[in-house]
């Protein structure tokens, strides 16, 4: 069997390096031909990682780039897209930009363009964001209400794969953490973050008032790998629709506190404040913590339960 090929669609970001990573590590029992696209990151050091990947430079704006991947690479088996503007108040301040960067229509067109076009799975990374956040564990089935532009601009992308596309796995993401890549990303990591302040011994400030269920980021890379092996062995189409949460719903509080207990920090340094009492210049969701019973049902993952994620993560960043 030739090796199925798989493109990971900003392969520099923190999910796509560790797909990039997970997809190496069992070449041994499935061989996959793997690319990934980078925009603003130089990819040298996934390079020297992962010598048998390749690299292509992609302008999601445009669509420039994508020529070179037919060309060199050939239609893909598999596009797993990571690529986003993220920070929500990045896109509050340039919703343009979140709208061209969020929604994959020059992806989308590019793979339009082979003559079977619709061999390609498309797995697209949505967020919980797109939750209004006035309850607890939201369902796949709820109403997608999003109080800001990046939650938008992310329905905005859901709505078109599935008008789009027929052949599509999208998940919706809460708070990725883990180990550092290995090339190091810019952005602070919530886990490395979180012991980096309190080892100062300061006091700080968490919201109480803020839920999530964070997913640990090796669970969303076996999450990939299990919906792409049902893919192939099923050998149809795919539309599905899932949360991709961790199975405990907390706030930041809390994770501070994990990580207080886990580190031996002093915990009263965790000072509780409302997330009302902070303005970010974009408005935020309370409680966007998701039911994740359809992901366990569906693929037969239980996601790593938050405190031993975060035991996982320090451990990892203690042997780098």
């Amino acid at each position: 069997m030739s090796a199925k090929k798989v493109l990971v669609v900003g392969g520099t970001g923190y999910l796509g390096q560790h797909l990039l990573q997970g997809f190496s590590e069992i070449q041994a029992t499935t061989p996959f031909a793997l690319a990934f696209t980078y925009n603003s990151f130089p990819p040298q050091p996934l390079l020297l990682a992962f010598p048998t990947s390749f690299a292509f430079h992609v302008d999601l704006k445009t669509g420039l780039g994508f020529d070179s991947i037919s060309q060199q690479f050939g239609q893909p088996d598999v596009v797993v897209n990571c690529a986003a503007l993220s920070v929500p108040r990045a896109c509050e301040n340039d919703p343009d930009a979140a709208i061209t960067i969020n929604v994959p229509s020059s992806l989308v067109n590019w793979l339009s363009s082979f003559a079977q076009s619709d061999n390609t799975l498309v797995i697209h990374i949505s967020t919980d964001q797109v939750y209004e956040g006035v309850k607890s564990f939201y369902k796949e089935e709820d109403e997608a209400l999003p109080v800001n532009v990046y939650g938008k601009s992310k329905v905005a992308a859901e709505q078109f794969i599935s008008e789009k596309w027929s052949n599509f796995a999208i998940l919706r993401s809460s708070i990725i953490f883990g180990p550092q890549t290995v090339s190091p990303v810019p952005k602070s990591l919530p886990i490395q973050w979180i012991d980096g302040v309190l080892s100062k011994g300061d006091k700080v400030e968490f919201f109480y008032d803020e839920y999530r269920c964070p997913v640990y980021v090796k669970d969303v890379v076996a999450i990939i790998r299990t919906l792409i092996d049902k893919w192939l062995s099923e050998g149809k189409k795919m539309q599905l629709l899932l949360n991709v949460g961790g199975p405990d719903r907390v706030s930041r509080v809390q994770m501070a506190e994990a990580v207080a207990q886990i580190r031996g920090y002093d915990s009263s340094l965790i000072k509780p404040v409302s997330a009302s009492s902070v303005d970010h210049g974009v408005k935020s969701p309370a409680d966007i913590s998701m039911d994740i019973t359809k992901l366990v049902q569906k693929l037969n993952i239980c996601p790593t339960p938050f405190k031993d994620g975060v035991k996982l993560t320090l451990a990892a960043e203690a042997s780098m």
